[in-house]
């Protein structure tokens, strides 16, 4: 099918703030996407949340929004707004209702009720979260059950999350990676904000919650005998006992700098780091991993199924074990021979244009919407 063929297809995005306000993974993720299906031929609509934007233009960059109020409460706001959407956009003459985040799997129950062709991309292990207790860790379970019941098709970002799906609720799902775009320094100096020199630091990169893992590896760390800095980029923006664990130790080694909303900093932080470390417990293609990938980094990973995949098995990075002392001795390894860090920041960006790249990632989706509409209009 040719572009002027697809123009005719229309897909409603549900389930992250908007467009294009970014805040986390899926925000990144509907902008790139959002984008690059217009430029394709795809009519492209994005449901936002009302209260977080000042401005409200009914189309920017070639997307159609769609401003949706919802509760001021964090754990009942995207819970709210997502069903407000997905019922507006079944009185909608959308093809395509493609919905991100599988805490919408019950929703999917309307869009049946309404005939609307659906997709969702169900993300994460919610319900294996530490930070979700007692209902909130049956609700992420049953919910994403439902979604692979009531939606079309189903989308998981990685091979390990679809083998697990199958397994876990006998759900078949198309495997669909998340995005990076290479990237190369621009301004070095801009580390010296924090008094770095390159190569004279590690850098962490995520939210201060118990499954990615800052702990551990924080703790790992102080017991070595590296003279290199530990830099901790990220927080939580609530009041959070494990956050304020954290935030208290004290070491001339640990430099937290918050949440930055510099992406430039942020970028210079990872191209010129001596390490990436990564500790992300759950989850299918970590956007944070593919990011240091993108900006060359060496990476030393949490050895689990997501990781392995994304590193092809070490060929990207070294692994290290949720085990006391293993993180240690791997960073001891890699002090000594700093030869094998380079090696692997020579040949990180070869992964994103082998297997990352939105331009694949965009034509992979558009192909889907086109063939699951071409299926309603041969029923």
């Amino acid at each position: 099918m040719n572009i002027s063929e697809t123009k005719k297809l229309h897909v409603a995005i549900i389930g992250s703030r908007g467009y294009p306000y970014v805040y986390s993974g899926y925000e990144t993720f509907v902008r790139e996407l959002s984008e690059r299906l217009v430029i394709s031929g795809i009519d492209v609509t994005v449901y936002c949340h009302r209260n977080l934007f000042r401005e409200r233009p009914v189309r920017l960059n070639g997307i159609n929004l769609r401003y949706v109020p919802t509760i001021e409460r964090k754990s009942l706001s995207q819970f709210v707004h997502s069903f407000q959407s997905i019922l507006h956009a079944c009185f909608k003459n959308y093809d395509i209702v493609f919905v991100v985040n599988s805490a919408n799997g019950p929703f999917g129950i309307v869009t049946r009720i309404f005939r609307k062709k659906t997709v969702i991309n169900v993300d994460g292990l919610e319900w294996l979260r530490p930070k979700w207790k007692g209902f909130g860790v049956r609700y992420f379970y049953i919910a994403s059950k439902l979604a692979t019941r009531f939606y079309d098709v189903i989308v998981s970002d990685s091979f390990a999350m679809e083998k697990i799906y199958q397994e876990l609720f006998h759900a078949s799902s198309t495997v669909i990676a998340y995005g990076a775009n290479i990237r190369y320094s621009q301004n070095p100096d801009l580390i010296r904000k924090w008094g770095l020199l390159q190569r004279d630091y590690y850098l962490i990169v995520g939210r201060l919650i118990p499954d990615n893992n800052a702990d551990f590896i924080i703790m790992d760390f102080l017991k070595t005998g590296s003279t290199k800095k530990l830099v901790i980029v990220g927080d939580v923006l609530y009041n959070d006992s494990y956050a304020q664990k954290i935030k208290s130790i004290q070491d001339d080694r640990l430099i937290f700098t918050g949440y930055l909303n510099n992406q430039s900093e942020l970028a210079e932080l990872y191209h010129h780091c001596f390490a990436y470390l990564h500790g992300h417990e759950f989850g299918g293609t970590n956007p944070t991993m593919l990011m240091s990938l993108a900006y060359g980094c060496a990476i030393l990973a949490l050895d689990t199924v997501f990781t392995r995949e994304m590193l092809s098995d070490g060929h990207y990075g070294f692994f290290f074990r949720k085990e006391p002392g293993s993180f240690a001795t791997l960073l001891t390894t890699v002090e000594k021979d700093p030869a094998k860090l380079e090696n692997l920041r020579e040949y990180s960006r070869e992964r994103i244009l082998t297997a990352y790249t939105w331009e694949k990632i965009t034509l992979q989706y558009r192909d889907l919407f086109i063939a699951l509409n071409e299926s309603r209009n041969h029923v």
